[in-house]
């Protein structure tokens, strides 16, 4: 047994048992268990508990894209589409482990702020793909209220729903759609 597949192991066990159980109601003594390591090996990889949780946000997927894989000059509400098909497609990879994630939120302030990083990250994404996507026309306030709305609703749409990565429901389509008319009409005149 390698140290590194002993630590996958104790990562994926941490997973599946914390989701099922909930982070306060696992003891390291079941996830040593489920893992075939001894506890002690869970303890030095992870001298506490809730350092378990810090890497497993850490293995949540990059949600960094470049504004060029999805922009669209001159096509705002095409270029939101394909970003936040793009963002589904990545959170697709880590379902479980983001619904996780987001209920231990509540309680523990590691992922808690590693969350609110995300977002923040989000956020910014969502402001890069309509600004390359409407040539900086838009006034920036009115871009960082749009960020900011859109990026909630992703979060919220990935917090609560279940969906397939080629599934944009008509309802987020039309939110997409009205975001993208309403900023397309903040435009200042060429």
């Amino acid at each position: 047994m390698t140290e590194d597949s002993a630590k996958e192991r104790i990562l994926r066990a941490a997973e599946a048992l914390f989701a099922e159980s909930g982070f306060d109601a696992t003891p390291t003594s079941r996830i040593a268990e489920q893992a075939g390591v001894p506890k002690g090996l869970v303890h030095y990889y992870f001298r506490h508990k809730s350092d378990l949780l810090t890497a497993l946000v850490a293995r949540l997927p990059d949600e960094r894209i470049e504004p060029a894989v999805v922009v669209v000059p001159g096509d705002l509400a095409g270029s939101l589409r394909r970003l936040v098909r793009e963002l589904d497609h990545r959170f697709s990879r880590s379902l479980g482990l983001s619904h996780l994630l987001w209920r231990e939120a509540d309680t523990h302030h590691v992922v808690r702020d590693a969350l609110h990083e995300r977002f923040q990250v989000l956020v910014r994404q969502v402001r890069a793909v309509i600004v390359a996507a409407t040539g900086g026309g838009v006034p920036m306030a009115d871009v960082d209220r749009a960020s900011g709305l859109l990026a909630r609703a992703v979060s919220h749409r990935h917090a609560t729903a279940r969906h397939s990565e080629d599934d944009l429901p008509a309802e987020f389509d039309g939110e997409l759609t009205f975001i993208a008319d309403a900023l397309v009409s903040k435009r200042a005149p060429a």
